[in-house]
């Protein structure tokens, strides 16, 4: 039987703490808000919605990748391709592949970062781990002009960070929906892990 990430693999470790998934969660959300791809996200209404239950959906998904077998983790990543080419169908024009790549990144960066707050540093040879876990899911969703090691993806990293990220009406609009949707006291700690 083959895993899509080895069974004793690190991003078993990362994603098998409800922990670290709530810190992986707390800084992609912040994150995802000030994307500028971010409108795509409300085209369906489903995001703000339901924004908890949109990222968690995310999550659940990265979840299912990581502890399944190779051909089930390569069917929900189909999927997931098939939901978004359903939405670009429906909105008459295509996702920018810098998008997907910058959902893909937060990803491997707040695995890491996450497990590192609260655990311990990662290894040189953990972190790359962690980037060919998801690398391997972009692949498979045929993403164009990925960096092929972790090295190159800091450097990738970083540009998408400099070029992509906007506070905009939406990046206030999400966190307005946040601060609903948790209720105060849990956006208080969703804000103060963010920093």
């Amino acid at each position: 039987m083959e895993y899509f990430a080895k069974e004793d693999s690190i991003v078993r470790t990362i994603w098998g703490k409800s922990d670290t998934i709530l810190f992986i969660f707390a800084g992609a959300a912040a994150e995802f808000a000030l994307n500028k791809a971010v409108d795509w996200l409300y085209f369906t209404g489903k995001l703000p919605a339901d924004p908890i239950g949109r990222l968690f959906s995310t999550v659940a998904y990265a979840k299912q990748i990581v502890f399944a077998e190779k051909n089930v983790a390569n069917a929900a990543i189909d999927r997931i391709s098939s939901i978004h080419s359903a939405v670009e169908k429906n909105r008459g024009s295509t996702i920018p592949d810098w998008a997907y790549r910058d959902v893909l990144y937060m990803l491997i960066h707040y695995s890491i970062a996450a497990f590192e707050v609260l655990e311990r540093k990662l290894t040189a040879e953990e972190k790359q781990e962690v980037f060919d876990v998801f690398y391997r899911v972009g692949e498979r969703m045929q993403l164009k002009e990925l960096p092929t090691s972790y090295e190159a993806w800091k450097l990738s990293r970083q540009e998408h960070m400099d070029n992509d990220l906007q506070k905009g009406a939406f990046t206030i609009d999400l966190f307005k929906q946040y601060k609903k949707h948790l209720g105060s006291t849990r956006y208080f700690f969703l804000i103060e892990a963010q920093k």
